[in-house]
């Protein structure tokens, strides 16, 4: 059996500032229960423009233009201290949200986004400019709608608005007339989906030596659910996904499992390469509306901007060995099963210390572990603390239970092992995931030996069960050896250890 290895990854922000108010569940909910409060009246006081969301470090750090450890640099809060950013980045970028509107419209294939004349002309000549968008993706724009028609859409066929810069520039219609599963917001929702995961694939494969026609299979992981009345959530974003992305060769399936859903959807594309179902698999990863200033409140209320104004998206290809690529170590893999229980320390240590008893490391042995990156600007004005800062607390602390590393590193493990937290608070985007990018550039370094990625998930909120979950694995440096082969032996071989067996059964039956 092949090793599967991590090949590349992608990442990318996309700045949504009124979809904040208009499709973040934190201000509907507010509006829908408090339609006279402070917060409604003040929200637009405090949202970032996008120079100040690309000027923001751990969006730089993001999208791969600094490294994590590099934030140990910048003076907190991160939002005062500003750094010279750029929209392009090693692994992706930062959308606007103009043109992001104009990938609804690219990854409509039912003719439900309509947009106004003059956005579409705008927006036409903005993504002629970007590289990754070709004239027959533009060629959707060619109908447009007048805005006394969109407005009609909106006010009179529950239509969802599309909005820039507070104006109405365009709306996503409902799908069906009574299905509650392909509503004009569900709808919205999806389209959100599909076009951020698309924007993903498309760097992913600008950075990649391998071709779209070899792409067998998509995994899509995000945290929405694709279907109609009879099938809620049947999918299939990773297929639409594909064909967006001219992968003619592949096909695909939505993995879904909360925030640990990425971790689990890398598990299952390694195990399919390992096994040589498919060479090429693409993990994707799309953005989040609902979560769009999900903190909002709390962050107001300390005269702290809306930090959650952004989509986050990845992408990661899983191939067969190529000799250089990190591997994935499909034999060190954690698991926080239905009789592990819920304490803290049950969760490490199903998730950390099981996969590496498995193979004999300590927890020192891994050069660093990538866990729920949350941004703590966004999470300690909203009273969750320093998430990543707990993780590692809590890692170390087992380790010194283990007599893996003395008491007296405590303090400095996280910043050895560990890394400040950078990720936007898109519930599946945080978990695990955005270190893989830096851990294959600095594997094939020789940076970095061994990485372990942890996603977690709170399954309860789904009212089904109680159940915490999690899962983990690491990824190693390739040793440059090649495939997992089995030793050859040849016919003469075989025939003389048939022979040796025959004599061995005669003599016994002899006896």
């Amino acid at each position: 059996m092949t090793k599967p290895v991590l090949k590349n990854a992608s990442y990318i922000l996309v700045h949504t500032p009124d979809m904040i108010i208009h499709n973040g569940t934190t201000y509907q909910m507010e509006k829908l229960g408090n339609p006279d409060s402070e917060f409604l009246k003040n929200v637009g006081n405090f949202i970032r423009n996008y120079e100040e969301v690309v000027n923001y470090a751990p969006n730089q750090v993001y999208i791969g233009n600094k490294k994590p450890e590099e934030l140990n640099d910048v003076a907190t809060p991160w939002f005062e201290n500003p750094v010279q950013g750029t929209r392009e980045g090693r692994f992706g970028e930062i959308m606007p949200q103009d043109e992001f509107i104009g990938m609804l419209k690219i990854a409509d294939s039912f003719d439900l986004v309509k947009l106004t004349a003059d956005f579409s002309k705008a927006v036409v000549e903005k993504l002629k400019a970007h590289e990754l968008f070709s004239d027959a993706e533009l060629e959707k724009f060619k109908d447009s709608e007048e805005i006394d028609s969109i407005k009609t859409f909106v006010n009179e066929h529950h239509a969802e608005g599309l909005y820039h810069m507070g104006e109405l520039v365009g709306c996503v219609k409902r799908a069906h007339e009574v299905d509650s599963s392909l509503t004009a917001h569900i709808m919205f929702e999806n389209l959100v989906v599909k076009a951020s995961g698309v924007l993903a694939v498309k760097h992913l494969m600008k950075n990649s030596s391998v071709k779209a026609d070899e792409i067998e299979y998509v995994i899509e992981c995000s945290e929405e659910a694709c279907g109609d009345m009879n099938q809620r959530g049947g999918g299939n974003f990773a297929k639409s996904i594909a064909e967006a992305c001219s992968f003619t060769n592949a096909t695909g399936s939505d993995t879904r499992g909360f925030c640990a859903g990425p971790t689990h959807a890398l598990i299952n594309a390694a195990a399919l390469v390992k096994s040589g179902v498919y060479k090429h698999v693409v993990v994707v990863g799309g953005g989040a509306t609902a979560k769009l200033g999900m903190n909002a409140k709390d962050h107001i209320k300390k005269n702290i901007p809306v930090l959650e104004d952004v989509l986050g998206g990845f992408a990661v290809l899983v191939s067969e060995d190529d000799g250089i690529s990190p591997v994935f170590n499909t034999d060190l893999v954690g698991r926080h099963t239905v009789g592990t229980g819920s304490s803290p320390q049950a969760v490490i240590t199903s998730l950390i210390t099981m996969p590496l008893d498995k193979g004999g490391l300590k927890i020192t042995d891994i050069s660093k572990y990538s866990v729920e990156m949350q941004n703590p600007d966004i999470t300690k004005p909203a009273g969750a603390g320093d998430v990543p800062e707990a993780n590692y607390k809590m890692i170390a602390a087992l380790g010194v239970k283990r007599g893996d590393l003395e008491k007296s590193s405590l303090p400095t493990f996280g910043k050895e092992h560990g890394m400040p937290g950078f990720a936007p608070t898109q519930g599946h985007i945080p978990s695990g995931v955005p270190f893989i990018g830096f851990a294959i550039d600095e594997m094939k370094e020789n940076k970095l030996d061994k990485v372990m990625i942890v996603g977690k998930g709170s399954l309860f909120l789904g009212r089904m069960t109680n159940q915490f979950d999690g899962v983990s694995f690491v990824m190693e440096k390739n040793d440059g050896k090649g495939e997992d082969k089995a030793p050859q032996v040849d016919e003469q071989q075989i025939k003389s250890m048939i022979a040796d067996a025959m004599r061995k059964l005669a003599e016994n039956l002899g006896q």
